[in-house]
């Protein structure tokens, strides 16, 4: 395997740690999203990543990510006693998003770590590399 592949595998690695940044940023953005209807509640969404491999990389085994898609939260919605609000149905209550607070959090900093840590493994191999080519001076 060449050095230089880790730079594609770390940049697919990166660009789904940002993907999953973005998507956790959404979910904290609408926590507190209300609506009277079950339909227009905003649903907590997480993205969901596979490896691949491109066919000159299986001869050396390499594996990037891949983005396959971004669903939706199966986990239901809470329905909140509020009769003040303007969308409450006849019994004053109104349906909650799914999101959770603290597991977005704890996501948001393992994602921010994984980003650096990729940062960290790509500046690595630059300056093994430029090492490298310093040894024939």
């Amino acid at each position: 395997m060449s050095l230089f592949k880790v730079f594609d595998i770390a940049g697919s690695a990166m660009n789904a740690q940002s993907v999953r940044m973005n998507v956790t940023a959404s979910n904290l953005a609408n926590a507190g999203s209300v609506s009277g209807d079950p339909q227009n509640v905003y649903r907590a969404r997480q993205p969901v990543f596979t490896s691949f491999s491109t066919t000159l990389a299986k001869q050396d085994g390499v594996t990037g990510v891949k983005l396959d898609g971004i669903v939706e939260s199966t986990t239901p919605l809470e329905l909140r006693y509020m009769p003040d609000h303007p969308e409450a149905d006849v019994e004053g209550n109104v349906f909650a998003t799914n999101v959770n607070t603290v597991e977005e959090m704890v996501n948001m900093m393992s994602a921010s770590r994984s980003y650096k840590n990729n940062v960290e493994m790509i500046n690595t191999t630059k300056d093994l590399l430029l090492q490298t080519l310093s040894l024939g001076r």
